[in-house]
């Protein structure tokens, strides 16, 4: 019997030796891939222009993937196409010592949103910012976005080469640097060719909501159009849809993005001619690497392009259809 107590005893003395070992190992590997509780973590905001744009949510999910993974903080806020609730959310992230600002600016221009940045600047806080440049360079540390002059480029090209003329209609976002590039990179290639007219011009903020009746709006005041440019691919949608109740037929829609929806749109139907692919992702990891550099006061690009490019019918099953880049 005492032999027997002796073994079991030996038993649970290993058993607890086993669990003290795993536990050990288990805090070794939570200060390795975490930061020490008494270290301070590196708190981020960011705010972009609309979350209700899947653009963005791919974009922030590559920010907070890296994030949680470090055991950081990560604020988001959504100003929805509102320039003073983003001044308002700038504020915040001020108010919150953050150690990095990630804006995706509601207006490029505006002199309050400009002007935040560079308090927070003066704060010590970096500023990066993503997919649309700020008119003021001084305003931010690093800008990452996609090459959207050449954009406009690759779908005005494509144009030129499968039409002989064309009477366009286009969607535009003005406040926003990366839209006003694409379009005019989009102009500048069809200037000089006799035959491409531009007829009217909408301004919809690159969302669906209005670009259909803005579309809507041009075909019931009997503007002749038979090739929409449109800024983005979520605009493309709305034309597409006040294309559909105004029962016209063979016109030509070019996007940019390269989003889901409209690749899906490019394999299934003839509805789009062209998209120019974006990818969120990898503006997403570039953005959470200068963010990290820069709370480290160490040195990052100020400026940083991500190639794009064109998908048609012909190319489109080359690209994840139903996902981002």
């Amino acid at each position: 019997m005492v032999g027997k107590m002796k073994q079991v005893k030996r038993h649970w003395i290993g058993f607890s030796l086993s669990l003290l070992f795993v536990g050990c190992i288990s805090i070794l590997y939570a200060c390795y891939k975490y930061r020490p509780l008494n270290e301070e973590r590196v708190k981020i905001g960011a705010t972009y222009m609309t979350m209700n744009n899947d653009f963005y949510k791919a974009l922030h999910s590559e920010i907070n993937k890296e994030v949680e993974e470090s055991g950081d903080i990560l604020l988001l806020r959504d100003p929805s196409l509102n320039s003073d609730k983003q001044v308002e959310q700038l504020e915040y992230f001020i108010k919150e010592d953050c150690d990095v600002i990630v804006i995706n600016p509601v207006d490029s221009s505006n002199s309050a949103i400009i002007n935040k940045l560079k308090e927070a600047k003066r704060k010590g806080i970096a500023i990066v910012a993503v997919d649309s440049r700020l008119t003021d360079s001084k305003a931010v540390d690093t800008t990452i976005l996609s090459d959207n002059y050449k954009a406009g480029i690759m779908c005005a090209e494509n144009l030129l080469a499968t039409k002989t003329s064309a009477e366009i209609l286009l969607l535009e976002h003005e406040t926003t640097v990366s839209g006003s590039d694409r379009i005019r990179g989009f102009l500048d290639t069809i200037s000089g060719h006799e035959g491409y007219h531009i007829v009217a011009s909408r301004e919809v903020k690159g969302q669906t909501e209005l670009a259909m009746p803005a579309v809507e709006e041009v075909i019931n005041e009997g503007i002749a159009f038979d090739t929409i440019m449109a800024l983005n691919d979520q605009s493309v949608l709305g034309a597409l849809a006040a294309i559909e109740v105004g029962r016209l037929e063979g016109i030509t829609v070019y996007g940019v993005d390269g989003s889901p929806n409209v690749k899906t749109l490019l394999a299934s139907t003839d509805d789009v001619q062209a998209t120019v692919a974006q990818s969120p992702h990898t503006i997403g990891e570039e953005a959470v690497r200068a963010a990290y550099r820069l709370a480290d006061h160490l040195p990052y690009r100020s400026n940083i392009i991500v190639p794009v490019t064109l998908v048609t019918k012909e190319n489109v099953h080359d690209f994840n259809i139903s996902g981002w880049q």
